[in-house]
Formats: structure tokens, sequence, C-alpha cells
């Protein structure tokens, strides 16, 4: 059976929930993913973190469903589960033996459907001080943990969706009410604002009856609208020294990119991986290995439905030169703009990201998820073929002209200096 060659059956209940059947050749085993049209795009300023917060309710219980018995239910059925919130969406999904489906579909149905009828003040205080010890370990208290906030807050607009994290600010977190969690769920946790794939080896008759069972009468919200956005671009070269306690100094620069699916986004993403992606990848060699002025660099590109962001890190080894290591990254990324890079290169590359791509594919959960995810930003969920197709023809000169086209524009310098150095 041809990996690519997805077939798939897409339909919608009456109260607008989307439904997506695709059956894998995987024995006794389905996955189930619902994704929910709301990230922390959505969040409004002084409501930051209110989607990752509403992620950890959904766990808290629903009518029918004690609190953290989602957990317990999956797990002694065999199965496993989990959640993410990300700027666009926020994903629920378990992935369990196929005559388990049922019960994966009851408990997402009646979160869906029956959750606020279990809301309570006490589970939304313990949520938040689980959130705020998240931030604190992974932000505020994490060297150069706070790295990903500044480049946000500088490279997207203060009203763009992409200026502040996912998690949220301290304040923000504290701030969040009973009514703030109610009239979130109920503008953004409709049927209508939901895809569900159900993907893995199960009859189809059969996930449609208990679709229709469990899903058929939770009642529809109105769909909400998308923020708005404009376009990301910087004037000028943008500079800032962050002081933290921090053992070793770290560089970012960070230049406005493309949207997700752009014409322009598969080679960003593959400059990415061939200045970074290996210990014999251009920066890492040059950087790390032969002149042995970085301990770490790392490059990537972020695509998402209202924007984009190509970014390039280092940290600077002991008693070496941060300007070094800056200019040694423009010099590689001038040698690109100038003369690509050769076809070797980029097909040693591209077999490398085939290799990954196709693996993906292995794990049941991540192709439901690429299935949501491709419907999600294309319509179109059998976009497998096509999105590798996105990679397999780049040509070295399409490398060089995302170089010259967005890293040769105005950037975001971050620099992340001892405090001691202050």
């Amino acid at each position: 059976m041809n990996p690519f060659d997805l077939k798939y059956e897409k339909y919608k209940l009456p109260n607008g929930l989307q439904v997506i059947l695709h059956k894998a050749d995987k024995p006794h085993l389905v996955a189930v993913n619902i994704w929910y049209k709301v990230g922390s795009a959505y969040e409004l300023k002084g409501k930051t973190g209110l989607a990752h917060l509403f992620e950890h309710m959904m766990f808290q219980g629903s009518e029918n469903v004690p609190k953290e018995r989602h957990f317990k239910y999956i797990q002694e059925a065999g199965g496993s589960l989990n959640a993410s919130t990300a700027f666009d969406r926020t994903n629920y999904y378990e992935k369990l033996p196929s005559n388990y489906l049922e019960l994966a579909l009851w408990l997402e149905s009646d979160r869906m459907g029956f959750f606020l009828d279990a809301l309570t003040q006490e589970k939304l205080d313990n949520q938040k001080d689980v959130v705020k010890n998240e931030r604190l370990e992974r932000y505020d208290n994490q060297p150069y943990g706070l790295a990903w906030e500044l480049l946000l807050s500088n490279i997207y607009p203060s009203d763009h969706p992409y200026n502040s994290p996912t998690i949220g600010s301290l304040n923000d977190i504290s701030s969040f009410t009973l009514d703030d969690v109610t009239s979130f769920f109920k503008k953004y946790y409709s049927p209508a604002n939901a895809s569900l794939v159900i993907a893995g080896n199960f009859e189809f008759q059969q996930a449609k009856d208990l679709v229709e069972k469990y899903f058929s009468e939770i009642p529809d919200f109105s769909i909400p609208k998308l923020p708005s956005t404009q376009k990301i671009h910087l004037n000028e070269n943008k500079f800032y020294i962050h002081y933290d306690k921090v053992q070793l100094e770290r560089i970012y620069f960070t230049w406005s990119s493309v949207n997700s699916f752009h014409d322009d986004e598969a080679a960003l993403i593959m400059l990415a991986n061939i200045l970074t992606d290996s210990k014999k990848s251009r920066l890492y060699n040059s950087l790390v290995y032969e002149k042995e002025i970085a301990q770490d660099v790392s490059a990537y590109n972020f695509s998402g439905k209202f924007g984009g962001h190509f970014m390039i890190a280092a940290t600077v080894k002991p008693d070496k030169s941060i300007e070094q290591v800056k200019d040694d990254i423009f010099k590689e990324l001038k040698i690109i703009a100038d003369a690509s890079i050769t076809e070797n290169e980029l097909l040693k590359t591209k077999n490398i990201f085939k290799s990954h791509f196709v693996y993906s594919l292995q794990r049941l959960d991540s192709l439901a998820d690429m299935i949501n995810g491709y419907d999600y930003y294309l319509n179109k969920p059998d976009s497998l073929a096509g999105d590798l197709a996105r990679f397999t023809k780049l040509n070295t000169g399409d490398l060089k002209n995302v170089v010259n086209k967005y890293l040769s524009n105005p950037y975001f310098e971050l620099r992340i200096l001892p405090e001691k150095n202050r």
C-alpha cells in the first residue's frame, strides 16, 4: 500500500462538527484526534495564556467523567493520550486498541458537550497554579527562558496574533475568572469550530454510528471570526540586550518570513536544515567544530496561519567573541546568497528530510494529526504527497532565492548576556 495514497471520507454533522475517517493498515489500533480551531492567536490583550489554560481545564472532568479520569480510562484500556496548544489550534488525541474506539469518542464528546456542568472555582484555581508554575519553570526561571517571548514581541507588531507566547503572562493567568473560562468555551469549543479525525483499523459504518451517537446532540454555537492581522515587516534592524542568570552568551537573529504552505516555506525549512540540522551542516560544522567558537547553533523556520519568522541562534563558547559568531553567521548566509549550495548538499538534506517524513507516517497518532493539519490549512486532508513534493522538487536556486528574499531584510537581534557583564 502506498503510504501517500491516503483514502478518506469527510463529512459534517448537522451541528457543524467536521468528521474525517481514514482506514489505516495498523492492526488493532485506532487514533482519535480533535482540532479546535483556536490557539493563543485568538486571545485578547490582557487575556494571554487562556487557550493553554483551557487545554488544562479540559482534563479536569466533565458531567459524566470525574477529574483526571480521562487519563485513567484511556491508560487502563492500553492506550495513550495528550493535548497541546499552539498559536493556531488546540488538539486533543488518543491512540488505543480499536475495540475501545467508543470509549475515546464518549470521553471527547462528554467534555465537548458537558464541560461547563462540571466547572468549579476550585478546579480553575488549581490549574491556574499549575500553569503559573509551568510558566516559571519554562520561562522566568529557565536559563535563556525569556528569549522566545522577547523574540515574538519584537518581530511581530503589538496587535499581531503572534506577539506573545502561548503560555501567557503571569498577571494574565492570575486574573482569569470562571466567566472568562465559560465565555471562552462557548465561543470556541463549538462542534462547528472542531474537526474530528478517526484513523486506524475500524469499520466505517460503526465509526459513523458512534460519532452520531455521541456528538450529534451537542448544540452548536456561532463560528468565531478569525483574528485580524497585518503584514509583518521591519523597516530597520532592531537590537535588544537581556541580562540573565546564564553562564554563556547567546545571540539570536529573527527575520519575518511566510505563512504556512506559502510557496517559499519549504525552501526556508530546508535552508534551516542545511544550516544546522546535523553535525556536518554549514553553521554547525563551521562554528562548533572547525572554529570552536560556539557551544551550539540552531536554525528553524516557523510558519503559521497568520505569519511566520526565520530564526538562527548560537551559544558562544567561554572566552570567545560574540561578534565573531555573528560575523561568521552572516558570512555563511552571504555565501549561500551569492553562490547557493551544492547539488550534493541539497540531495543529502532532502534524503534526511524524506526519511523523517516517512517515519512520522508510521505513527498512527502522528498521521491523524497531520490529516487534521492539512485539512485546517489547505482544506485537503490527503496532502501527504503534495506536501513532500514541495521539498523533493526544491533546487539550489530556490534556497539562494529565499536567503536573498528574506534574510537580507532588516532583522531583530537579541543578545542574552550573563548578569555579571552588566
